[in-house]
């Protein structure tokens, strides 16, 4: 199974988006399953309750981070704007159009889509 869809499976067993991502890459991460639903559980809905940055967005982050040894910022703004890119927006609100009534891109295909940009950088 590919890692999408084993983010996807865990995104439907009740992850919120960071933990279904980090848990994709749960073999290359080398930290328990345990350790890696904690650093996502408060990014359930975006950070802040939709406020903030997509916890799709956040996981895809942490995982790159993680596995590289290249911590900058300018990778983590290469994976925004490849983010924002596919999926039109950054901020969990606007993903789903809370204030407009016009979803840009669901919550399983913000998933989808971080993982791809991990998977193809």
């Amino acid at each position: 199974m590919d890692r999408q869809n084993i983010a996807l499976n865990y995104k439907h067993k009740g992850c919120n988006c960071c933990q279904a991502v980090l848990l994709s890459y749960a073999d290359k991460l080398g930290l328990s399953e345990k350790t890696l639903l904690a650093l996502g559980s408060g990014f359930g809905l975006g950070m802040g309750g939709m406020q903030g940055n997509c916890g799709a967005l956040i996981g895809a982050v942490m995982v790159d981070n993680l596995m590289n040894s290249r911590h900058n910022a300018a990778n983590a703004r290469n994976i925004l704007a490849r983010f924002q890119s596919k999926c039109g927006a950054v901020t969990c609100k606007e993903l789903k159009g809370i204030e407009t009534s016009r979803m840009l891109c669901s919550c399983d295909d913000c998933v989808k889509n971080a993982v791809d940009i991990l998977e193809n950088q």
